[in-house]
């Protein structure tokens, strides 16, 4: 007798009520993560500050946090939440963003590595995004204040907080110490 199993969509997970726990859609299966701690989301939200300023003065994108779903994978499908997203105006035009998941992966991702993540777990989750489309993804450790930057076209860089980080191929002239995001 055949068994068949039915995964959840990338739609339904949408849909489904808030439970007031984390949760991250991995293969069609709602998994429960805990909620980042307090350092993760100022690190998160220096993130956040210091790209909008940027684009205060460079109108390049849109800047999403809280975690805002990313589809890395269909079929069964994979909702990942982005620590913080950049969508250039390319992709996503300017305004009002759209219910539900944007269908278009984001230019960039921030991922804020916590200490009760693994690294293989993160490293995991760095291969879906640039997979799905995504140009660069920057891991950030608090511990010793570095920038991981994996990108879809060569080879991955590290980054000391005294380093420059640059992004030229999706946020133009934009630079930044390292050790901003972590004041």
């Amino acid at each position: 007798m055949a068994t068949t199993t039915t995964f959840m969509t990338a739609d339904e997970y949408l849909h489904l009520p808030d439970s007031g726990q984390p949760t991250e859609l991995v293969r069609g299966d709602v998994l429960t993560m805990n909620p980042p701690a307090s350092r993760h989301g100022q690190i998160c939200s220096q993130v956040v500050y210091v790209l909008r300023q940027f684009l205060e003065h460079n109108d390049l994108g849109h800047v999403l946090s809280n975690d805002s779903g990313v589809i890395t994978e269909r079929n069964p499908d994979t909702v990942r939440g982005a620590d913080v997203a950049f969508y250039s105006y390319q992709k996503v035009p300017r305004g009002p963003l759209p219910p539900g998941y944007l269908p278009v992966p984001p230019d960039l991702v921030f991922e804020v590595l916590s200490p009760s993540e693994r690294r293989t777990a993160v490293l995991a989750k760095v291969a879906e995004y640039l997979e799905a489309g995504v140009q660069v993804v920057c891991v950030l450790d608090d511990e010793p204040q570095r920038a991981d930057l994996y990108y879809a076209d060569k080879p991955f860089d590290t980054l000391n907080a005294d380093d420059q980080l640059a992004i030229p191929d999706v946020l133009g002239d934009f630079q930044v110490l390292v050790g901003k995001f972590f004041e």
